[in-house]
């Protein structure tokens, strides 16, 4: 495999809010009898504050909303040493804007697993190519993510989300990695 000592795999798993990405994640990572590393995409979220976001072009926003240098660093790392580190995202952070945000959560540290999975939208960027493996797209359809997305965080939240989220996800998925770049695409309708 391109990139490992071993037999060792790095997945991307890319997809829109909703589509169910952790969920996989985490059932993979349950049910394997395999070493299994997630990395949640999550993590790495350096979009700033909603006042900071609203102002942004969807180009911006798609550079800006995941630091993908610092995913990029973490899958090297653990393609180089089988070992990696970095500080999640507080989203209970008072100030999205600090610095702090990015740096005040316990350092989350894993090893290389016979799998590894990158897990989050934006996961497949292209600036990611090289260290991954597999770029697996998770698809579901709007439907079905808003009704998850209003179960999991409200009505209020999906109203938010579709006004701020929505134009760059379109953007990511049709412009940047459309369905024809990913490699595997996985239905994921309940």
């Amino acid at each position: 495999m391109r990139g490992c000592a071993s037999s060792r795999l790095v997945v991307g798993l890319d997809g829109r809010s909703g589509a169910g990405k952790s969920t996989i994640a985490r059932a993979i990572a349950a049910t394997s009898d395999l070493d299994i590393a997630v990395i949640t995409g999550d993590d790495f979220y350096s979009g700033g504050t909603n006042e900071q976001w609203d102002r942004r072009t969807v180009d911006e926003k798609l550079a800006s909303v995941i630091d993908w240098r610092a995913q990029r660093t973490v899958l090297s790392d653990l393609r180089e040493s089988g070992i990696a580190e970095w500080h999640p995202f507080d989203f209970d952070h008072p100030d999205w804007a600090d610095p702090a945000a990015r740096t005040s959560m316990p350092l989350t540290r894993i090893r290389h697993g016979d799998l590894t999975v990158l897990e989050g939208a934006y996961s497949c960027r292209p600036e990611l190519h090289d260290v991954l493996d597999l770029k697996v797209l998770v698809d579901v359809s709007l439907g079905e993510r808003r009704q998850r997305l209003a179960g999991r965080d409200g009505s209020a939240y999906l109203d938010d989300w579709e006004q701020r989220w929505l134009a760059s996800e379109n953007h990511y998925f049709s412009e940047v990695m459309p369905p024809e770049r990913f490699n595997l695409i996985i239905d994921a309708r309940g």
